[in-house]
């Protein structure tokens, strides 16, 4: 018993900073802003389904898939990025949030994926199943996810503080950081492209 804790907590360590649930908690919050209470408790009920499905799906028939269309990890985060990147500059160039129109989507994406479970922690929890099993790493993963659920449930609390004026002026910076996250998704993923032309 003792040993399956250490290991959980050998496998949560990694991926909680890779989920990062107060990175992502701006974001959550610039997304849902203006929102209603019901509306956010489906976006959250949404998001955490979707990254949960995601990842464990990812974890059992993410290796099979990827040989099978010929789709490289790099590949993968190419397209994480570029989604990241397309949704931060709409959001930059609006001048309304009409955005808000498609709210019931947001939990599905880029919430649930690829913003809690994206690309880094579809790689990693390949790599901790390799060396921990499956059992740890799906604990583990849960474990995260309900945080990340925790973390989305008090976000107005959290984000009080700033004011209006604070939370619209972050709203933008947040989304410039996420262009930026989506930039860096598609080097890496570029990187990784490259690494493997090179392999061969």
């Amino acid at each position: 018993m003792m040993n399956m804790l250490n290991d959980v907590l050998l496998v949560f360590v990694p991926m909680f900073f890779t989920v990062d649930p107060i990175g992502i908690l701006p974001i959550f919050a610039s997304l849902t802003n203006g929102l209603s209470s019901q509306e956010k408790r489906q976006i959250i009920f949404q998001s955490l389904l979707t990254a949960s499905l995601v990842a464990v799906g990812f974890i059992f028939l993410g290796k099979g898939i990827f040989h099978f269309l010929g789709i490289t990890m790099g590949d993968f985060m190419v397209a994480g990025g570029v989604i990241l990147f397309c949704l931060a500059m709409v959001d930059l160039t609006s001048q309304s949030k009409t955005r808000r129109g498609i709210a019931s989507e947001l939990g599905a994406v880029p919430i649930g994926t690829p913003l809690v479970v994206g690309p880094a922690v579809l790689t990693i929890s390949l790599m901790l199943v390799s060396v921990h099993g499956v059992a740890v790493t799906l604990t583990a993963l849960f474990l995260n996810i309900a945080i990340v659920g925790v973390v989305f449930t008090f976000s107005d609390t959290l984000m009080r503080f700033l004011g209006q004026s604070g939370s619209r002026a972050l709203s933008k910076v947040m989304m410039l950081l996420l262009a930026a996250i989506g930039v860096m998704m598609v080097r890496r993923g570029i990187i990784e492209i490259m690494s493997g032309i090179h392999s061969f």
